[in-house]
């Protein structure tokens, strides 16, 4: 590394690198460079977040001696074609959710990972907030007793008007990838592998699915009931139950928020509730797990692994069959 302290190169300057940018900052994490297809929104970026180095072009980023972990921003569609090339130049690498638009893609880019002996990471940055610490540790102390079934929602009302990347099958539009994800994720993260799927939707003409639910067994046994949409607003909860009790995740589950634990010899009576106080939105805490993945010489972090990464990305390649009605 150029310095102690790792130089962050962020690839793309649209919405979710802004926020990420200002996490970084919150979290005193240092930004070395930025690159976009596009100069004048790369030199506004820059100018926005104080970065010195400014980048016409993803390659350029790549070859940039002061980066040393870049972080993907760009649309999922195209995070194979921009994580490849980054790769190559030894980079290590966090990359936006959803990981890629398919399993295959996933495993592509895995296997040139460990290939070349960079780290990289998805950039599923709940899973690091103080909330999911807090949850993980209820389990592990037994509070839940064997963890069961979850269920999740992630609807929100989004842009579907014409020209709407949400809606373009080239750019990798759908609810599933932008909001589903979470949940298969969330689902995966306590309950493990995906096993067998059970899903139905509403797809259109060009086969972006809008809206669906899914049921998803999963090899330990457990169940899980996950429901998604970019039509309609639902209820954002997320519930995590065993057998000696539940978590109950406030709205919206998917970032920092609240729970409330209940036992289940006791059902109406709140046995805890949970409250997090951080600093900005809270995807600072996913940079510092790769810095501190980085430093002691990983190759991937434990809280997110690869190998899940690309099983969340073939449970989801198989709940896009069954709401496309795929043989």
């Amino acid at each position: 590394m150029t310095t102690s302290s790792p130089g962050w190169g962020i690839l793309g300057a649209g919405r979710i690198a802004h926020l990420f940018a200002r996490d970084l900052r919150t979290g005193g994490h240092r930004i070395a460079a930025v690159g976009s297809r596009d100069a004048q929104r790369a030199r506004a970026f820059a100018d926005e977040h104080a970065i010195a180095n400014v980048h016409e072009g993803y390659e350029a980023l790549a070859a940039d001696p002061d980066v040393d972990v870049i972080y993907i921003a760009t649309p999922h569609s195209h995070h194979l074609q921009h994580a490849l090339p980054a790769i190559d130049a030894g980079k290590h690498l966090l990359i936006e959710k959803a990981f890629t638009t398919t399993g295959d893609e996933a495993q592509h880019i895995v296997e040139a990972a460990r290939a070349k002996g960079v780290f990289v990471m998805e950039a599923m940055w709940t899973r690091f907030l103080p909330t999911m610490d807090a949850v993980r540790a209820r389990i592990a102390a037994g509070d839940l007793g064997d963890v069961v079934s979850l269920t999740a929602d992630h609807s929100q009302v989004l842009d579907l008007s014409p020209g709407s990347r949400l809606i373009e099958p080239s750019l990798g539009g759908g609810a599933l990838l932008d909001l589903g994800v979470y949940c298969v994720s969330l689902a995966s993260a306590f309950l493990g592998p995906v096993a067998r799927v059970q899903a139905a939707g509403v797809v259109d003409p060009q086969g972006v699915d809008h809206r669906g639910s899914a049921i998803l067994e999963h090899a330990n046994g457990g169940t899980s009931s996950v429901t998604f949409s970019m039509e309609t607003l639902g209820s954002n909860r997320a519930v995590i139950a065993g057998t000696e009790g539940v978590i109950e995740l406030d709205p919206a589950f998917y970032v920092s928020t609240a729970f409330t634990r209940r036992r289940a010899s006791d059902p109406t009576t709140v046995a805890e509730t949970f409250t997090p106080s951080i600093e900005g939105r809270g995807m600072q805490f996913q940079a510092a797990e790769v810095e501190r993945c980085i430093a002691a010489g990983q190759l991937e972090s434990e809280l997110m692994p690869l190998d899940e990464s690309i099983a969340i990305m073939r449970a989801m390649d198989e709940i896009t069959r069954k709401l496309r009605g795929d043989a």
